[in-house]
């Protein structure tokens, strides 16, 4: 039998050999944890669909902190669940507001980790949208100047990344403007450039009390049908101020984060959401799958797809994996 001269399984023939050869690593650098703090809460909450992911109180960050700085992750993403909501909110800008509060904590207790915060409306307005809604709709410019408010008291309570994730046009500008008016001019914005109307945010939006009371988010997030458009996003977000730029979710969406790693120099950032963690869980627990391979193949994924940050509820779990 004729064999070729070249044999490609030599390179894969011992574990040594295997890690040698390796195209693609993923490191606890890579890595952000997202912690979810519920204003009112004493102790901790699981999330239903999400096994082993919780909410948690103020009280409980330093601890949540320190266990993923012991395993070598250094950002954190922070969202909250806030005990008050109305038309505008407020709540989302108050100078105690629970995300406040819990960057104010986080800065005194790890000023060795990198902090970072949703900037968002869905979580505080009684409609449960991403902005001000009026007229039977979404009104865009009214609710760029509050996202503006928000990065401003957030940046005050000490974050060194805001995220920005409503999907208003020129939300960027408007933050970048309220940061550098506001004497923050080195408070970075990763962008929630492409946030897709998707249904994998489902189990986040269960723990958060952040759904849409009617209609959905069509008008503002993109179609997963349009590749054009998000490079567009891209481009417009960049443009903007944005330092960093981010496709959500992930795994569905790695063509994206391709392309906008192939056409930009901007840090691509992913986020590997709710529903993605959930599914993965789920078929573990069926024992469809062994869901710490399936999350350690997915991370692979995403690092090998361009991806500079990824954000991700497996971060933790994944960290324990990582050599």
């Amino acid at each position: 039998m004729q064999f070729p001269v070249r044999r490609l399984r030599r390179l894969r023939k011992s574990e040594s050999m295997r890690r040698l050869m390796s195209e693609t690593r993923v490191t606890r650098d890579d890595l952000v944890y997202p912690i979810l703090v519920q204003e009112g809460l004493d102790g901790r909450r699981p999330v239903g669909p999400m096994d082993g992911f919780y909410r948690i109180s103020v009280d409980l960050l330093e601890d949540e902190l320190g266990e993923a700085h012991d395993l070598g992750i250094r950002a954190v993403m922070l969202s909250g669940i806030p005990e008050h909501k109305d038309e505008a909110g407020t709540s989302a800008y108050a100078k105690d507001g629970i995300v406040q509060q819990a960057v104010a904590k986080a800065r005194r207790y790890r000023s060795d980790m990198a902090i970072m915060a949703d900037v968002c409306l869905c979580q505080y307005t009684a409609m449960g949208h991403c902005g001000i809604y009026k007229n039977g709709t979404v009104d865009n410019d009214l609710s760029t100047p509050l996202l503006g408010k928000v990065a401003a008291s957030l940046a005050e309570a000490g974050v060194d990344v805001v995220s920005p994730s409503a999907m208003m046009d020129g939300q960027v500008a408007a933050i970048r403007a309220a940061l550098d008016q506001s004497g923050h001019q080195n408070v970075a914005i990763m962008a929630q450039t492409a946030k897709h109307m998707s249904a994998l945010y489902s189990p986040f939006r269960e723990a958060a009390h952040c759904a849409p009371l009617f209609k959905d988010r069509n008008e503002y997030q993109v179609p997963y049908t349009n590749p054009r458009e998000v490079m567009a996003e891209v481009e417009s977000d960049i443009e903007e101020g944005a330092d960093i730029v981010m496709i959500k979710p992930a795994m569905m969406y790695l063509d994206l984060v391709y392309e906008a790693r192939r056409r930009f120099t901007a840090p691509v950032a992913v986020y590997n959401v709710s529903g993605e963690y959930a599914m993965v869980h789920a078929a573990h627990s069926k024992g469809y799958i062994d869901g710490a391979e399936a999350t350690l193949e997915i991370l692979g994924c995403i690092k090998r797809a361009g991806a500079d940050i990824i954000i991700t509820y497996s971060a933790k779990e994944a960290a324990r994996m990582l050599p």
